[in-house]
């Protein structure tokens, strides 16, 4: 239960998935219920790219009880780099309420998109450890990001790193597919190498999942558990655009598992690295992380996640 969960850092972006006034009102009404929980909040705005790893970071030197990620996914896996990186061996618990474009973590915990809802839930929850990914560009190591969600590398790693962020603020969910449906025409779906232990494929696209949402609508890594030490894998090996398109009805239906040239794995460590010198994107939890080979690795009790509970 929440019992030790006080003076919690209630981290808010107001940019993300259209907030403003509307949402901070809807965060009152969230901390009103937090407060008649025992978890007192201190609400705390972003004002920039990266100003939230500084606040989570700060959290965990304070000693707070608790940090609580208002924002999309983007937002979270600034939280989760702030908290993953601990503070005198404190490890701050992350509690989420979802206010982002794609939000994948709630969806896999059931958790409701009303915040006040979801803060009801929130509020009858309980503290458990769990891995996260940590994706380390091997030629530019200083660059390594955690991540709680999904990784990938190809077509997804051009759409996150060509997207447009104005058209994002403005379109939400809507930019990424755009930027999808220009990346089918222009992109030339490039095959590189995945390593996985002994084993090695060549692919155009790898996504690296610990949750089994990819993004909007779509289950991919359907074996994955966040509350296991584990990755899956997929791995797809057309280079054909339209090839891509034709997997859509079958993602959608969630029989992707058994078509041809598409490819699953368990391990706890991936590397995808180039083929030649053309550059391959890689991308985690939605954002642009750096060109390949980059080494995705599970790092176990990197996290204490505030897991929800049923409201009375």
């Amino acid at each position: 239960m929440t019992t030790n969960l006080r003076n919690a850092l209630l981290i808010h972006n107001p940019n993300a998935g259209n907030g403003g006034s509307g949402r901070r009102r809807t965060l009152d009404a969230a901390r009103h219920i937090f407060a008649a929980g025992g978890i007192e909040t201190e609400l705390a705005e972003t004002t920039g790219p990266g100003h939230a790893t500084e606040m989570a970071r700060r959290a965990a030197s304070e000693g707070r009880g608790l940090v609580i990620a208002c924002g999309g996914d983007g937002t979270l896996n600034e939280v989760i780099n702030g908290l993953a990186a601990r503070q005198n061996g404190h490890c701050v618990p992350l509690g989420l309420l979802p206010g982002g474009t794609a939000n994948i973590l709630a969806k896999e915990l059931d958790l409701p998109w009303d915040i006040p809802s979801a803060a009801e839930k929130l509020v009858r929850g309980t503290v458990k450890e769990i891995a996260l990914g940590l994706a380390t560009p091997l030629e530019q190591p200083e660059k390594k990001k955690y991540f709680l969600s999904v990784g990938g590398s190809g077509p997804d790693g051009m759409i996150v790193y060509s997207l447009d962020l104005q058209l994002k603020a403005r379109l939400g969910i809507l930019a990424y597919w755009w930027q999808g449906a220009r990346e089918v025409f222009r992109y030339s779906f490039p095959h590189f190498r995945i390593v996985i232990g002994d084993q090695k494929l060549h692919a155009s696209l790898a996504i690296v999942g610990r949750t089994k949402n990819y993004g909007g609508p779509f289950k991919i890594t359907t074996g994955a558990d966040l509350f296991k030490d584990q990755f899956e894998i997929m791995a797809l090996t057309t280079q054909s655009g339209l090839r891509y398109l034709s997997y859509l009805p079958t993602l959608w239906m969630g029989n992707l598992r058994g078509t041809e040239g598409v490819y699953f794995h368990k391990s706890d460590t991936v590397v995808c690295e180039p083929l030649d010198t053309n550059p391959i994107y890689a991308q985690v939890d939605g954002e642009h992380l750096a060109c390949l080979p980059v080494e995705f690795r599970i790092i176990p009790r990197a996290l204490k996640l505030l897991v929800p509970g049923n409201p009375l």
